[in-house]
């Protein structure tokens, strides 16, 4: 939270959690996988960077559970692109370059 911990003290923050878990209250990576974990953290899904209107945006919020949000949502923020593949070895991440027609094909 760092410089920003403040804006996670609000009322206004506690409401919005609150209702987002209750109404999301599966973790989001973890339902992709098949699996119905309950989530215990609303997460930014685009990084607010203390702008309050991406962080109280109610579509900017996603419900992880503390093993995703810690280990596969903070990689990607490192990194810019959510790692991981399907089942074909294709790149989960659609700004992955592969999945925007950047890559060339073998012949």
């Amino acid at each position: 939270m760092g410089r920003w911990a403040h804006l996670y003290e609000t009322v206004r923050w506690r409401k919005l959690r609150a209702s987002h878990l209750h109404a999301h209250p599966c973790c989001v990576m973890c339902l992709a996988l098949g699996f119905d974990t309950r989530a215990t953290i609303v997460d930014h899904r685009h990084p607010h960077r203390g702008d309050t209107r991406l962080f109280f945006d109610p579509s900017n919020l996603q419900s992880l559970c503390k093993l995703h949000h810690d280990s596969v949502k903070q990689t990607a923020e490192k990194r810019g692109l959510m790692p991981g593949c399907d089942e074909d070895g294709n790149p989960v991440d659609p700004k992955h370059p592969w999945n925007r027609g950047l890559h060339h094909e073998t012949r």
